[in-house]
């Protein structure tokens, strides 16, 4: 079996392949603070109730956007799953070729959302991630990233409308049956979630417009894709496991080079 981790900056999703096929994915909160042994004794924790055994685990893929917590969770695969892990970045086969300003600030979890995409849907497309930020990524027709957009993510910003005035409370972010809403949370829901269908509706016709290709695929990921895709029709697939098979796509491919 392989884990594939992505570490992102509100939650930590793992992943765990038995040859080709997804058979238990979880996720806990990121947390700075936490050190190599607690993040150790809670997926431990979370595999024996799964049934699996540490010694079940051959290898691991990690991407991180919290460089802070690198170290800590590659040790964590070392000393408790007995594994050294890849890590998405500098050095790692991507097959994947970004033709932007500077790589290196091309987030870990975009290059590996494409991946996945452009193998599962081909190309040129356009992929959006409903993230702790909203990121948008453009792929061409030769299969290259060439750019994006980011946004602000649903719930930071739901999370600075609470807190940034006096009375509004903290809501469920969800669909309400109406734009105009007759109370207070109906109010924030309709803002928040047909706001969000808006912004990603024009954005995606922008990059349409700009690549001169009205037909290009679009692939949601990420908590909220599945609402704001039933409030638009530009996005043709959501995919909510679309990074952990990119990571183990990745795992693969430089296990095949001879990297583990």
């Amino acid at each position: 079996m392989v884990i594939c981790i992505d570490v992102g900056n509100t939650n930590i999703k793992y992943g765990i392949f038995k040859g080709d096929e997804l058979v238990v994915s979880f996720r806990v909160a990121t947390e700075l603070k936490r050190t190599s042994d607690q993040y150790g004794t809670a997926i431990i924790d979370m595999l024996a109730v799964r049934g699996i055994a540490p010694s079940d685990i051959h290898g691991a893929i990690i991407s991180s956007v919290v460089p802070s917590l690198n170290y800590t969770i590659s040790h964590m695969c070392a000393y408790y799953l007995g594994v050294e892990p890849l890590m998405v970045g500098a050095g790692l086969k991507t097959g994947h070729n970004l033709r932007v300003d500077d790589a290196r600030e091309v987030g870990a979890d975009r290059i590996v959302n494409d991946v996945a995409a452009i193998k599962k849907y081909g190309a040129p497309l356009i992929v959006i991630d409903f993230g702790t930020a909203t990121t948008f990524n453009v792929v061409n027709e030769k299969k290259e990233f060439i750019g994006g957009a980011v946004a602000p993510g649903i719930r930071g910003s739901m999370d600075s409308l609470v807190s940034g005035t006096a009375k509004l409370p903290r809501v469920e972010i969800e669909k309400p049956d109406s734009v105009i809403g007759k109370n207070t949370t109906t109010n924030m829901q309709a803002g928040i979630v047909f706001g969000f269908a808006g912004l990603v509706g024009y954005i995606v016709k922008k990059i349409k417009k700009e690549m001169k290709a009205p037909d290009m695929k679009v692939v949601a990921t990420g908590g909220f894709s599945e609402i704001i895709a039933g409030e638009i029709s530009c996005i043709d697939h959501v995919d909510k496991l679309l990074t952990l098979q990119g990571l183990k796509i990745l795992y693969d491919l430089n296990k095949t080079e001879g990297k583990e």
